[in-house]
């Protein structure tokens, strides 16, 4: 063991400790992934994905060389560490590794655009505040072209920023938007469960109930309420374990405005305006101010949107 003094770098991780907080990203590692694919001078654009893009697998002509593509999406993989942003768009490049099109190659260099455009952003973790663990869970049903199945998206805050994100296609075909958000939120009380334990291993106890923001109505009825569930025979029975972490008040889950679900940046390509303000809640903002030894110029740095009540 070397004491090498405070902590700057680690495995393409930049770490700027400030008085404002602790600001991670990934800019020279982003730079470096542009040059080695020929777009660093590319024209920059202000999301990864085309509002509503529809993605198949059998459209557009085959790659030449998929070799390429497969280490393209790695390395953007990679990237997400410190851009829960781009994460949806990724993970929809990812099922295509395999046989990649023309198609497909093309919306993974609009990605590198919109990485070239926020090439200097991070993540913030600010000093101070509320440091409640909150979450936001959300599914697009039926979004994915191929294969029909649900994308289920969540994401937990503590504090002013992100510590966990997902962006998953449900292993299931779900048959209603109640059973795919169900699912969804499924998959959300299952992380909450270990990031409660995380915080119990370093001596933080959770002692509340974490909240879980989710934008269908019937989906936390069903999970308070068993009253539901001849209707929901069919969703498997792993599924209800939301049901028993709220019975048991571990979580709490309350709805949520579909304009202020975050959650919502998971499973879907969004227009500009809802983009940025989703990125804005994740506490993705632009590194502002910061000399290459990370000390502070100016300290100006963009404010994180509040946790609806």
């Amino acid at each position: 063991m070397k004491e090498l003094g405070q902590l700057k770098h680690f495995l393409e991780l930049e770490v700027d400790q400030m008085k404002e907080g602790i600001f991670l990203c990934q800019q020279k590692y982003a730079k470096d992934l542009l040059k080695k694919f020929g777009m660093l001078e590319c024209k920059p654009i202000s999301t990864p994905m085309e509002p509503n893009a529809k993605m198949c697998a059998h459209e557009g002509k085959d790659l030449e060389d998929a070799s390429m593509y497969r280490q393209l999406v790695g390395s953007l993989i990679y990237l997400t560490l410190t851009r829960p942003d781009i994460s949806y768009a990724v993970g929809v490049m990812s099922r295509y590794m395999q046989n990649p099109k023309k198609s497909h190659l093309e919306a993974v260099r609009r990605v590198l655009r919109y990485v070239k455009s926020t090439i200097d952003y991070g993540l913030l973790y600010k000093k101070g505040g509320n440091y409640k663990l909150v979450g936001y869970c959300d599914a697009d049903y039926a979004g994915d072209h191929d294969t029909r199945r649900s994308t289920t998206g969540y994401m937990f805050t503590l504090g002013s920023g992100t510590i966990s994100w997902c962006s998953k296609r449900q292993p299931t075909v779900s048959l209603s938007t109640t059973e795919a958000e169900y699912r969804a939120a499924a998959m959300a009380a299952q992380e909450s469960t270990w990031l409660i334990q995380l915080m119990n291993d370093l001596h933080q106890p959770v002692d509340y109930a974490v909240l879980l923001y989710c934008d269908n109505q019937s989906a936390i009825r069903l999970a308070e309420n068993p009253v539901f569930h001849a209707r929901t025979k069919h969703v498997e029975v792993h599924y209800h374990f939301v049901r028993e972490k709220v019975l048991q008040e571990e979580i709490e889950m309350r709805q949520v405005k579909t304009d202020e679900q975050t959650a919502d940046l998971f499973t879907k390509s969004l227009s500009v305006g809802k983009f940025e303000h989703f990125r804005r809640q994740l506490g993705v903002i632009q590194r502002i101010g910061l000399t290459l030894r990370g000390s502070v110029e100016k300290s100006i740095l963009a404010q994180i949107s509040p946790h609806p009540n």
